[in-house]
């Protein structure tokens, strides 16, 4: 591996045909994109929401995932997202199922939308386009279409700040206008310190990406921060095309803890991120501490990545740029093209040949 490729202009020229590195350093204007494009869309007046139930998978259900752990300790509602085919028993009239698709062409989406038009459940739709704008439109139901020419997993933004929006305009949440827009200043200063143009010996990106180069990445996470560890599992599962896991404190301190010492040999190949937040309890930070403790004792490397700016929604969102971008570095040092998902397009057709 050359030690300075990630510095070389030339290895996203020859390994980022797609754009990928693009969309990633996009966050900053989206996020006020899909911000702005949410308020100008005509939302119905529903009223009585107990229940908010977001269909989705991979990467547009993230956004569910991520509006759900922020509002959780506020929403006047209960927020679920369901990553599977079948509608729960529970949907009812004060229910609010949203659909989010970006193709409009999940399978298990598609499903569990139509299980929904059998139901008294208010309904919304978050789309490009596909057979799930077509159902909403031929039944009525009120869509929320966007244009993002992208993976879905880079359209992360416009899973989360439509949501958000719709949610505290329907008074389940209190207003995020001022938090947005710092959301998006902070990602914006901080993707000037990780993006390409800046030399990895002031990168802190590039530096996450060289620790787990040829290890297998374990990404920790605690309140806010949970959701995006597993965006962090996902971005390089599917980015970087190798293999991680998300976990969750104080969870795992109860279980995987006890399971750091085999096999032994493979110990020194795991490499550990903990994602860290202010807005975290002292007793969280020091399970952080202690558990960070049990993991050098046995050889396994350990670093912390912190999120930046006030809101929870900017630390959020910048812990998301900043893996996004280690998935990216470390996509080029495993030599391969971030865009393409062979695996998953392969599995696609093989369930469409199926019928």
């Amino acid at each position: 591996m050359n030690e300075t490729m990630l510095d070389d202009a030339a290895t996203y020229q020859k390994l980022d045909p797609d754009g990928m590195g693009q969309r990633i350093r996009e966050l900053p204007k989206v996020i006020l994109d899909a911000w702005q494009a949410a308020i100008d869309f005509e939302l119905p007046d529903y009223r009585d929401i107990d229940n908010v139930l977001v269909l989705g998978m991979g990467g547009s259900a993230i956004g569910g995932d991520l509006v759900r752990r922020l509002l959780v300790e506020e929403s006047k509602a209960q927020i679920t997202v369901l990553r599977d085919y079948n509608l729960p028993a529970w949907v009812d009239e004060r229910t609010l199922v949203v659909a989010s698709s970006y193709s409009g062409n999940t399978e298990e989406t598609l499903s569990a939308f139509e299980q929904s038009l059998n139901t008294p459940a208010k309904k919304l739709v978050l789309t490009t386009g596909g057979k799930l704008l077509e159902m909403a439109r031929s039944n009525n139901i009120p869509a929320f279409v966007f244009s993002y020419d992208a993976q879905p997993r880079a359209a992360v933004a416009w899973g989360v700040f439509p949501l958000l929006n719709f949610l505290i305009r329907l008074g389940l949440a209190s207003d995020k206008t001022a938090e947005v827009a710092e959301a998006a200043l902070v990602t914006e200063q901080f993707a000037r310190k990780i993006e390409p143009e800046k030399p990895q010996a002031h990168n802190p990106a590039k530096e996450f990406a060289h620790k787990l180069f040829g290890r297998i990445p374990i990404i920790y996470g605690a309140g806010i921060a949970i959701e995006v560890a597993y965006r962090w599992q996902t971005q390089l599962n599917e980015n970087s095309k190798q293999w991680a896991f998300a976990q969750a404190l104080p969870e795992l301190n109860h279980n995987a803890t006890a399971g750091y010492e085999f096999p032994d040999e493979l110990v020194p190949r795991m490499s550990v991120i903990m994602l860290r937040s202010n807005h975290l309890s002292e007793r969280i930070l020091t399970r952080y501490k202690v558990t960070a403790e049990l993991l050098a004792r046995v050889g396994a490397r350990v670093a912390f990545a912190d999120g930046r700016g006030i809101s929870p929604l900017a630390q959020m969102m910048s812990l998301i740029l900043l893996g996004d971008y280690v998935s990216y570095y470390l996509a080029a040092l495993n030599n391969t093209n971030p865009t393409p998902v062979d695996s998953i397009v392969y599995l696609k057709q093989r369930l469409a040949d199926s019928g």
